[in-house]
């Protein structure tokens, strides 16, 4: 029997388990954390986003750049494939406003209680064997000489020990995270033995406004939300992002939903040419004549704050921006008030750092490796997850993609090992 090393015990490592398994394969899964899937359960606290229910040409281009190579991968698992996976684990699911696609109970732990059990206790195939504690510490020099990727190193509570097998499969996650495993040790030892790695860096991450908020404004607001607000992003070369959504003011800046989407537009812009600017729209759905004419209208003896909330309903954070960004006389005149409604300059320093992002960009090319998701440089050595350099944004295409690569890979070592292919 055939025996593979899986280092990574979250989503995209265990459907690689799930795909050798289900072929016969004896498979053994490593991981540093205690227990199985850590930030897979975090993620799903406050209700696990499984997928996304739109059309396969809009789900493709949250990918970006990636988005022909993610398409690629989706061909062998999809947002339906996915939500046929959950429901033969019995977990039904339902599409939200949004779009997006959640477990009927919204919880993590159901499902993935169901998958370790599928795992462990198989219908078919040997039951996967899960070693938790092991902390992946590279390469044995015990390995064959013309198979070194086939022998690890882990650090455990009971001393290093060392293991080899016919392939293995890599899903070490990326950057974010690292207190759940998710820590990118293993960039130097994979860039040592020239694997060509992207920098990893945050996605779906907040930013810190260039030159910082006022103490006044950061007192008062902090941690409240700008709803029913868009934001437009215009970058020096030529991309350009607008939409519509809430996001979350911060001591130091600005995080939430709105924010996440444009990250990596916002953080390209801020490596390239050292800040980037988004404009706050704080009326979406009011024109900028409309405005105008309601700023533009005669207060009386009232003031301008009590004209703004009772004209144009602005009061509260979206009043204070207004404060925080304007001068006294620039308040006072109509028509650069009604532009700063419609569109308040934003001007980014930096990003948070990388172990605050929900998700990581960069990782190993998928130029260093072939369709199958294995290494040029070391053939039976397959990588998955999020230690690939791609990203998207939140709403399902994080974890399907993780999915989906780890199903690749998986069907990717039952080819290598000439085994016969089974679904997962």
């Amino acid at each position: 029997m055939k025996k593979v090393m899986i280092v990574g015990a979250g989503p995209a490592g265990l459907m690689a388990a799930e795909v050798l398994s289900g072929a016969g394969v004896e498979v053994h899964v490593f991981d540093a954390m205690p227990s199985v899937g850590r930030k897979f359960l975090l993620a799903g606290k406050g209700g696990l986003n499984l997928t996304h229910a739109e059309p396969a040409d809009l789900f493709v281009s949250r990918y970006g750049a990636r988005r022909e190579t993610i398409a690629d991968l989706l061909q062998d698992f999809d947002a339906s494939a996915l939500r046929a996976w959950a429901k033969g684990l019995g977990v039904d699911t339902f599409v939200g406003t949004s779009g997006r696609v959640f477990p009927a109970d919204m919880k993590a732990a159901p499902l993935l209680r169901a998958w370790l059990q599928r795992l462990r206790h198989p219908a078919k195939g040997p039951a996967v064997q899960f070693h938790m504690r092991h902390r992946w510490n590279g390469w044995s020099a015990a390995g064959a000489a013309d198979e070194p990727g086939m022998a690890l190193r882990f650090d455990t509570p009971h001393g290093e020990v060392q293991a080899q097998a016919d392939a293995v499969l890599l899903a070490l996650g990326g950057g974010s995270w690292a207190r759940l495993g998710s820590d990118g040790a293993w960039v130097p030892w994979l860039d040592a033995h020239g694997v060509a790695v992207a920098p990893l860096l945050a996605s779906n991450c907040g930013f810190d406004v260039q030159g910082g908020w006022s103490e006044h404004f950061t007192q008062r607001f902090a941690g409240q939300p700008f709803k029913s607000v868009a934001i437009r992003v215009r970058t020096s070369d030529g991309h350009s992002f607008g939409r519509k959504g809430e996001f979350v003011l911060t001591d130091s800046g600005v995080e939430g939903s709105l924010i996440y989407a444009s990250s990596s537009l916002l953080r390209d812009e801020i490596l390239a040419h050292g800040a980037a600017t988004f404009e706050l729209d704080l009326l979406p759905d009011m024109s900028f004549d409309r405005v105008l004419a309601e700023v533009s209208h005669p207060r009386g003896s009232r003031s301008l704050s009590s004209h703004l909330k009772g004209r144009l309903h602005l009061d509260g954070i979206k009043a204070a921006i207004l404060h925080e960004r304007l001068g006294k006389d620039q308040m006072h005149d109509p028509a650069t008030l009604a532009s700063a409604i419609k569109a308040v300059p934003i001007t980014l320093a930096a990003a948070r750092p990388l172990d605050e992002a929900i998700s990581s960009a960069g990782g190993v090319r998928f130029e260093a490796m072939d369709r199958n998701l294995m290494l040029s440089k070391w053939p039976g050595v397959f990588c998955a997850g999020e230690m690939l350099d791609w990203e998207a944004p939140t709403g399902g295409y994080l974890l399907t993609a993780c999915m989906a690569s780890g199903y690749r890979a998986g069907q990717g070592v039952l080819r290598h090992l000439g085994l016969q292919q089974s679904g997962a």
